[in-house]
């Protein structure tokens, strides 16, 4: 089994390694490729100012043992909406084993989601009169009628294929890929794009005068595609916007109930989660996928050992059915813990209504691995991933707990998330992120914005002060958007489009949103009144800063519109995403 990812750079050792192997698939499989441009791979990921393209790698890789079977490297002209495929090769042992056309369709997603007027590339001829050996020939026409099965075929009627010495051989052919959609390109946009392509892939290889020669060939409009030569029918299908990674991962803490804390008036329920899973269900947006297993390396770079340690042997002891709350609390002096486990729960705690369970830690440990798991899917392709989880967690702090949250889960796939780029958190609960304000307070790759309450009504109450900025690295780096008691949904939406602004301005890679569904109407733990159309509207909203999304579950406590609210929610955020 094979899993395809993306590489934005080579900064981790994962990711050199497997573009030292991409290198290597290049130089055995493309010989007429200088060593120069397989050098160069990393540096197009890195640098894409340098080369005026904004250039990923899509990496097929054995599960299990990082070996590469292919890849493809897809490129990105956002000024004239173009795409155009580098390179997509796969190694000699897995030719014909599907690899290639995953990769495609892969490549092919990316350029909808992009939201590209067309993705070209260049393939050698299928014709004697411009390929005269006959073994060459033959591969080439087995590519075209590969690039043909999805719909694409070469651009005729042009210079483009004119090699650039006389004696040259196997000029390569421009291919337009309309993405599923009927249209040809036309004249003044194949222009751009053919004159991109020539002074930017091929900067200081053709000259000004055979750049003038080619656009100058350009005189249909729109310009002509080669009727399909391989196939007496289309038989591409049209692309779907919601192909495999056009649709949401969603990662559910299927452990969640065993966290079940049934006293009177504890709203943290675990019906919470079947009812949102019933209403989503009622679309077919989502993808569901298993948690994956991690080492408690992530936890512990968010979280304190002492802290960790302390949870899961307080749980250990707990009998099944009982629970312990905090009730003293070292507002003197906290250098000093108390002995006995369970007066030690306001050493760690910050406040009386968040119980420890003998269950608490696995829900809670269960619950981290959703996240990170779903972090994993926006890494790996994914536009959007939601980690349905409970117990929540974005009030947990480095070394506290509270507000029904144990381990801050977005926190957690937030700084596994940083290792790749900078990350913006955005939290929408009612109740202010107390938790990844103080963890990443001093950092300055992780932006902080939440929308909550004003704490001088509302939890945590002693957090979430406007001018609460970050210090040292992190000063300007966290942003609270605190709103009035009584906040009208038009309001709400006004101070979102500033917390999205300050967002565009930090420019990160990943985006992560706490999803509190607390702000709804009738919430008992809320004093806002947002409805459907408002949740859709909040989606929307971000869906259209097209940035990845990670969304983890937060709170949200009214079952009977939770779940119509969350479906609400996603459907604006996928229609902000990816509707054109």
């Amino acid at each position: 089994m094979f899993h395809i990812r993306r590489i934005f750079d080579d900064i981790l050792p994962r990711n050199r390694r497997a573009i030292e192997q991409i290198q290597g698939i290049l130089g055995s499989q493309l010989k007429g490729l200088s060593q120069s441009h397989i050098a160069k791979i990393p540096d197009l990921l890195r640098n894409p100012f340098k080369y005026d393209f904004r250039s990923t790698l899509y990496v097929a890789e054995t599960q299990g043992t990082g070996k590469v079977r292919g890849f493809a490297l897809l490129s990105h002209e956002p000024a004239i909406h173009f795409c155009y495929l580098d390179y997509l090769a796969t190694d000699r042992e897995t030719i014909g084993r599907g690899i290639g056309s995953a990769l495609y369709e892969r490549v092919r997603e990316e350029s909808v989601l992009l939201q590209v007027d067309g993705l070209f590339f260049e393939c050698l001829p299928d014709d004697p009169a411009l390929s005269r050996n006959p073994q060459i020939l033959k591969q080439n026409r087995a590519r075209l009628k590969f690039y043909e099965s999805f719909g694409a075929r070469p651009i005729e009627g042009t210079a483009y294929e004119t090699p650039l010495k006389p004696e040259g051989d196997n000029p390569p052919y421009l291919v337009f890929d309309g993405l599923g959609r009927t249209v040809v390109p036309r004249k003044a946009y194949l222009r751009g794009v053919v004159e991109t392509i020539l002074e930017k892939k091929y900067r200081g290889v053709c000259s000004k005068a055979y750049i003038q020669m080619v656009l100058a060939s350009i005189r249909d409009d729109p310009a002509r595609v080669r009727e399909p030569r391989y196939f007496k029918k289309q038989s591409a299908a049209v692309f779907p916007v919601s192909g495999f990674f056009g649709r949401i991962a969603l990662v559910v803490n299927d452990n969640h109930a065993i966290h079940h804390v049934q006293e009177r008036g504890y709203v943290e329920a675990p019906v919470r989660i079947p009812s949102i899973l019933d209403a989503l269900g009622q679309t077919n947006l989502f993808l569901r996928f298993p948690a994956k297993e991690f080492s408690e390396k992530p936890l512990l770079a968010v979280h304190d050992s002492e802290y960790l340690r302390y949870f899961k042997r307080i749980c250990e002891k707990i009998p099944p059915t009982s629970s312990v709350y905090p009730y003293v609390f070292p507002i003197r002096n906290r250098a000093h813990p108390p002995l006995e486990l369970a007066v030690r729960a306001g050493y760690y705690c910050i406040d009386t209504f968040t119980p420890l369970s003998n269950n608490a830690f696995i829900a809670a440990r269960e619950a981290v691995k959703c996240a990170l798991t779903a972090a994993e899917k926006i890494i790996g392709g994914f536009r959007i991933a939601y980690a349905l989880v409970r117990p929540p967690g974005h009030h947990a702090e480095r070394n506290v707990f509270g507000g029904f949250c144990y381990f801050n889960n977005a926190a957690i796939a937030a700084h596994h998330l940083s290792q790749y780029g900078p990350v913006a958190m955005l939290d929408v609960d009612y109740h202010h992120g107390n938790g990844q304000q103080f963890i990443f307070y001093r950092r300055s790759d992780v932006l902080t914005v939440s929308i909550h309450g004003h704490p001088s009504v509302a939890y945590p109450y002693f957090s979430g002060f406007a001018n609460e900025r970050g210090e040292g690295p992190g000063n300007g780096f966290n942003v609270n958007l605190p709103l009035p008691e009584s906040t009208e949904a038009s309001v709400y939406l006004e101070t979102l489009s500033k917390a999205l602004s300050h967002i565009r301005h930090f420019r990160p890679r990943y985006l992560v949103v706490c999803l509190g569904l607390d702000t709804a109407k009738g919430d008992p733990t809320g004093s806002w009144g947002l409805q459907g159309k408002d949740f859709a509207e909040m989606g929307r909203s971000i869906g259209a800063a097209g940035l990845p999304t990670l969304v983890v579950q937060e709170g949200g406590y009214r079952t009977r519109t939770i779940g119509s609210n969350a479906r609400c929610f996603f459907e604006g955020l996928w229609n902000g995403m990816f509707a054109r």
